[in-house]
């Protein structure tokens, strides 16, 4: 059985498919309801949080408007589907907003605000490559002190191992491809800001990091393709296997991934039902 190919690529969904594509089926294709991590919750919460700090003029973006903006992002998160899918109890949400302010707490330790001149926040992008859309959100553009570009990305999980860092930089040259196709002009550099440690990594997007991306992208669509083509979208086991809300119905684990279709929403649907 074949399967519709999807329009569009972002970073994420190219991470997916490379990474497992039977969960980029399941995902992307059938677009089957996921349960949400508190992690992606605590993400989630934390970029809100420091949009709105950038919403501000410099001079009132403290760390008390950063605080203030996160409780606005926790009333906005709690009326949502999600927030009742995660089932926190008093603890847990506890647990949770206290995670959240110390992430907010260790942004200030990265940079001042009142220095940055924001140009664009969560700005969605996208360029035509061939018959293919790229798609991408930039958490924050500014201009550099030379009136460069500089793209900035909050990361609120763990930074990547060594093995692993050029995979996850895979991902900036997506973003510095974005920007030169859409304003014309390559970004001087791009930071990810992790959070969790206080950690930044700066990456120089070049020409030649920037000619090979359509390539990359065009050889994992050329895969995804072939695969909604003849249905064959194979199990990849790894690490991330434990954190994956498909597993009960790979076959990898013994299940059916026919039934997915059928049994996802059901599930999703019992966490909602009242007790």
């Amino acid at each position: 059985m074949g399967y519709p190919v999807p329009s569009s690529l972002s970073p994420s969904r190219v991470d997916a498919f490379t990474s497992c594509p039977l969960a980029f089926r399941f995902s992307a294709i059938e677009r089957l309801p996921e349960p949400p991590s508190v992690a992606a919750i605590r993400g989630t919460l934390v970029h809100r949080a420091l949009e709105l700090l950038f919403a501000e003029a410099p001079g009132a973006r403290t760390a008390e408007s950063a605080h203030h903006g996160l409780g606005r992002a926790i009333d906005e998160a709690r009326s949502g589907q999600e927030w009742a899918l995660l089932g926190l109890d008093e603890v847990a949400e506890g647990r949770l907003v206290t995670e959240c302010a110390a992430l907010v707490d260790r942004y200030f330790a990265l940079e001042n605000p009142d220095e940055i001149r924001a140009i664009g926040l969560e700005l969605r992008m996208e360029a035509k490559v061939g018959n293919l859309t790229l798609r991408g959100i930039i958490d924050r553009l500014e201009l550099g002190p030379a009136g460069e570009l500089v793209v900035t990305d909050y990361k609120t999980g763990k930074p990547p191992a060594a093995q692993r860092e050029q995979g996850k930089l895979a991902g900036v040259h997506f973003y510095a491809f974005l920007c030169e196709q859409v304003l014309g002009h390559r970004p001087a550099r791009i930071r990810l800001l992790y959070l969790g440690n206080g950690t930044e990594i700066v990456a120089y997007p070049t020409e030649q990091s920037i000619r090979f991306l359509p390539k990359r992208t065009a050889a994992v669509w050329q895969a995804v393709e072939k695969a909604c083509t003849s249905g064959e979208f194979k199990p990849r086991t790894g690490p991330l296997c434990n954190y994956c809300s498909f597993q009960q119905w790979c076959p990898a684990f013994g299940g059916d991934p026919d039934r997915a279709a059928v049994e996802a929403p059901i599930v999703i649907g019992q966490r909602l039902a009242p007790a």
